[in-house]
């Protein structure tokens, strides 16, 4: 029998309420006896799964997907996994350098450095498409701080990346990306903010809700969904805001709040108001794609806390009943 999880019309468990954390900065654990080419390897591997699956995971609103490029004109799912792919030896570089390494000032330019080199990789396999640029970015410092660490605990490891994102990047490009943009003239957090601020929407709301409904008895494919909801429920995700401003990001969260609230997607209330909130973003063009990153990113970390050597793949599910 598959246990429901129902929350109370309007509310989210205090569990996912969460949006900000106040970390202390972290030590790394030096000394780790390990193999680093294989433990390089094998986060580099994860965090491209995570995007893959990530990438496939299906129905997402406004995203590619394996029914097409969702709100996106120039991405595809065979190009997402292109990219995937071609950044894949700059994450194995990044584990690499970390392994035994301070989360200081050094590593997070030297982290910068194969960023920069990541991202020329990923417009030379998506002809100059964006398709990862916002993950190689989270991605990263979470690799570098999972390298770093003797003790595979999430919360650890995102104080850690926390600590690497507090330092200033000297040789960074002077432009500033559209997020960033978005993020001052809206006075909202980005990227560089979630990070710093320890990866709260994943903590607190991604990875909580990921097992909560594993525990529960549903899908792999509606967990994921169900994560991914709540990452949008609360996020002020400077993609949305780019393409639509204030009313589009309020749509898009309330949206998702109302799916998680109905029990999630595997519930038929949740099921039809997910599918008002596909066609709705779909509808405006709106690509929720920092909630995606942060998606990936969960279930990197959830790999890695689990000690697995894959990210599981899914199977070919997608959102079922006639209501």
């Amino acid at each position: 029998m598959v246990r429901r999880a129902v929350f109370p019309a309007g509310k989210i468990p205090e569990l996912v309420m969460e949006t900000a954390l106040t970390l202390p900065p972290v030590r790394a654990t030096c000394g780790i006896s390990v193999d680093r080419p294989a433990r390089a390897h094998s986060l580099a591997r994860l965090a491209s799964q995570a995007l893959i699956e990530e990438a496939e995971l299906t129905p997402k609103p406004g995203l590619v997907d394996r029914r097409g490029p969702g709100s996106h004109t120039d991405l595809s799912l065979p190009l997402m996994r292109r990219s995937a792919f071609a950044i894949e030896p700059y994450f194995r570089e990044m584990a690499r350098i970390s392994i035994e390494a301070e989360p200081d000032f050094g590593i997070r330019e030297a982290l910068g450095a194969i960023g920069r080199k990541a991202e020329g990789a990923m417009y030379a396999a998506t002809e100059g498409s964006n398709s990862h640029k916002g993950a190689i970015w989270s991605l990263g410092l979470l690799i570098s701080a999972a390298a770093m660490q003797n003790k595979r605990q999430a919360p650890l490891i995102c104080r850690t990346a926390a600590t690497i994102a507090s330092h200033k990047d000297q040789y960074a490009p002077v432009e500033s990306s559209h997020g960033r943009l978005v993020a001052q003239k809206y006075r909202v957090a980005g990227a560089r903010d979630e990070a710093i601020a320890g990866f709260p929407h994943i903590i607190r709301i991604g990875l909580p809700l990921l097992r909560a409904k594993r525990f529960a008895g549903v899908s792999e494919v509606a967990a994921r969904l169900d994560a991914l909801l709540g990452i949008m429920s609360r996020l002020p995700d400077t993609c949305v805001l780019y393409r639509g401003g204030w009313a589009a990001l309020r749509s898009v969260q309330h949206g998702a709040a109302a799916v998680v609230t109905a029990g999630g997607c595997e519930t038929s209330t949740g099921r039809r108001r997910f599918r008002d909130l596909d066609l709705r973003l779909r509808t405006l063009g709106l690509s929720p794609g920092g909630s995606a990153d942060l998606l990936a990113a969960t279930l990197f970390l959830d790999a890695v806390e689990r000690e697995a050597t894959t990210v599981p793949q899914q199977k070919s599910e997608t959102l079922h009943g006639n209501d």
